[in-house]
């Protein structure tokens, strides 16, 4: 394959060169190469091209801490992507977001719930998004030997986590340590382990240097440590900021000239066409020209587009798999999966449909498609809303009152109406209902990335932690009713809820779950389908206890780091059932460490738990207890398994002040369905189980 690209490359004037290195590719035709727009994304589904299946958020699909999912979801999405291109190429459509070339997956760290694009991650902790990162990589690549199903991107390459108005300026500082420990782990298996093709540098600044032309980050760290021979690719319109934003540069050349000479082969946005002059000025060699070309055209390569026909299986996949009844039942399945019950008092749930005459659903959510899909979204051919879910489960059998209750964020839902302008409708279907649901939080029109959302809420990133608007003070009506109150929050972000934990009866992390998320949570809320869900983020109890939003040190920030208390505990989640954990041991060998724990389902219902193995260092300046090692285990009420896993030395691993790995005298190693803090024991009841160990990698 090198061998021709190389004579392909040989036979390209410097101009034909340059064209190939932005996103929209001109043509070669006498060397057979086709027009292409690199430009396409599938953070959960393929997007911005028309139908396809809109699986839940990146943030929803963390918390089913389940790699094989992800892959399946990956797969899936891959399956689509392909079906999609063939049918395009087939009627001439090579425009934007017609390809198979996917910015996806965001492997950054959700480090402030503050961020708007944090719903687009897998959550705070580096161990979890590297394997959901890995996961969905090689769902979407596929494991052909010659061709990619799709090809895949880690992005944003890297301490990128907001905040999003300052991004094309922003300089973020962090430890060594830090980098280490928290901002390179994900990407650093993206890379070795998921053999990604691509990796997106990110619009900030690292200690002064743009990330898209940062020699450490992408030449030194990237290519010479981790082995990398992919492309490079700089977000859309980041090499801008070089001379507008950050100004290092004084014009789009010499921009150009320092993202290709630092490591960035590609350009997403409209720089790259000014090398043509670099190299005139001297300021580029062709050789680096023809380095990067050669790994772009790699990819194109690798994806069928120079083959013969015939010759590539995945030119195979037909257009009626998208949308597919197995589509769908795999985006139920995966909405099931994802949400989080974080309270449930007395066991109110599951509802016993047969004590039920009428049901209250309430608020701005309830039936507000948005709420589903989160940000880089496709189109479903339908939608299933939390009010919609509900109505079809009970169908004739219970009334559903239905009521919105409030605007998002606005005082009033009608501009022209007075404060709280649904609060009589409220009152009444509450106390005509024998139980309340509400569906409250956010939307991607309100968290998101800059350019994408905007409003008189915020510009993507959250302001505040709270509720917005006067969701609060509906949800305080709905409880003065006396009746049981539910409470969805469908948010891709952690929210400060500690009236809502006090006092109502049920709180449910929703998230955004996709296009047929309402079916789904009907059937959680109902008992057809039991809750699995694990929180990926922290829910703090106030935006006060965090640091600066700026400050890039994770110092008091996520579970791995804070010292206070947390509300909702990273790792927790609530089931139907019961597990319980017991015959723990470590067995220390020459290589890995094998942990084996018996877990048994102690309720009364069949259920899924998520094994997580915790690690910690003994030593005063390492972090808290770390995941380190995560499985699911389906288990039927009143079964019981021994679990057997193997922790290599890298789950051992912490970093001192110079980034460099270290290997404690001992540790704590911890088992169970939740992390080894206070607050989970109380939330839950139980303790994980504690053992200790002194390892000696040979």
């Amino acid at each position: 394959m090198k061998t021709e690209i190389k004579k392909m490359i040989a036979q390209m004037t410097l101009e034909e060169k340059i064209s190939q290195m932005v996103h929209q590719a001109k043509a070669i035709e006498q060397l057979g190469i086709k027009e292409y727009n690199w430009w396409n994304e599938s953070l959960h589904g393929v997007a911005r091209a028309g139908i396809a299946t809109v699986f839940p958020q990146a943030i929803a699909l963390a918390a089913t801490f389940d790699e094989e999912l992800l892959k399946e979801v990956g797969d899936a999405i891959s399956t689509e992507a392909r079906a999609k291109y063939n049918m395009q190429q087939k009627h001439g459509d090579v425009r934007i977001y017609k390809g198979l070339t996917f910015y996806a997956p965001n492997v950054n760290i959700f480090r402030d719930p503050r961020w708007g694009r944090g719903h687009e991650t897998y959550g705070e902790d580096p161990y979890l998004t590297s394997r959901l990162g890995v996961a969905y990589i090689k769902g979407m690549q596929g494991d052909n030997e010659k061709y990619l199903k799709t090809a895949a991107c880690a992005k944003h390459f890297a301490v990128h986590s907001g905040p999003e108005g300052v991004r094309h300026s922003f300089n973020a500082h962090v430890s060594e340590q830090d980098l280490r420990e928290t901002y390179l782990p994900a990407f650093k298996a993206c890379v070795e382990e998921g053999k990604v093709e691509a990796v997106m540098g990110a619009y900030n600044r690292l200690e002064g240097e743009p990330c898209c032309g940062n020699k450490r980050l992408l030449i030194e760290i990237l290519r010479e440590e981790w082995g990398f021979d992919g492309m490079v690719t700089s977000d859309f319109l980041a090499l801008m900021d070089f001379h507008e934003g950050h100004n290092v540069t004084d014009n789009a050349v010499n921009s150009a000239a320092m993202a290709l000479i630092n490591g960035c082969d590609f350009n997403l946005g409209i720089v790259y066409p000014n090398l043509v002059q670099a190299v005139k000025e001297g300021k580029v060699s062709v050789e680096r020209i023809d380095e990067a070309l050669e790994r772009i055209l790699t990819t194109r390569s690798r994806l069928g587009m120079f083959s013969d026909e015939g010759d590539n299986p995945y030119d195979k996949i037909l257009y009626s798999v998208v949308d597919s009844m197995e589509m769908r039942m795999l985006n139920e399945k995966a909405a099931e999966k994802c949400a989080v019950l974080l309270k449930n008092k007395d066991n109110l749930l599951p509802l016993d449909k047969s004590r039920l005459k009428t049901i209250a659903v309430i608020g701005p959510n309830a039936d507000n498609r948005r709420s589903l899909d989160g940000n880089y979204e496709g189109t479903a051919s339908r939608y299933i809303t939390v009010l919609e879910g509900i109505q079809d489960y009970v169908g004739d059998e219970i009334r559903v009152l239905f009521s919105e209750g409030c605007h998002f964020f606005r005082d009033q839902i009608n501009q022209m109406a007075y404060k709280n302008d649904r609060i009589a409708e409220i009152k009444e279907i509450c106390e005509e209902s024998d139980v309340v649901i509400a569906v409250m939080g956010l939307d991607g029109t309100l968290e998101g990335e800059e350019g994408d959302t905007g409003s008189d809420y915020g510009m993507g990133d959250k302001p505040y932690l709270d509720l917005p608007g006067i969701q609060h003070d509906i949800l305080k009506v709905a409880k003065k009713s006396g009746k049981p109150v539910i409470l969805i929050n469908m948010t891709g972000s952690a929210m400060t809820l500690n009236w809502e934990e006090e006092n109502l009866d049920a709180v449910i992390q929703g998230w955004y779950p996709g296009a047929r998320g309402g079916k789904a949570i009907a059937k959680l809320i109902f008992g057809e389908a039991n809750f699995e869900g694990k929180l990926p983020i922290t829910f703090y109890r106030s935006m006060e206890e965090l640091p600066e939003f700026t400050d890039y040190s994770m110092k008091n920030r996520t579970y791995r780091y804070m010292k206070q208390e947390a509300l909702y505990p990273f790792g927790y989640g609530l089931s139907y059932t019961k597990f319980e954990y017991s015959h723990a041991s470590v067995i220390p060998e020459k290589d890995k460490v094998k942990v084996k724990v018996t877990v048994k389902n102690t309720g009364s219902r069949n259920g899924v738990e998520t094994v997580q193995i915790y690690v910690k260092a003994r030593e005063e300046w390492a972090p808290n207890p770390q995941l380190k090692k995560i499985q699911k285990v389906s288990l039927k009420a009143g079964e019981e398994r021994e679990i057997q896993m193997e922790l290599t030395k890298e789950a051992f691993e912490v970093f001192d002040k110079a980034g460099k790995p270290v290997i404690a005298k001992g540790y704590d190693i911890y088992a169970g369905g939740q992390q080894p803090d206070t607050r989970s024991e109380t939330l839950l009841g139980s303790k994980c189980i504690h053992m200790e160990a002194k390892v000696c990698f040979i």
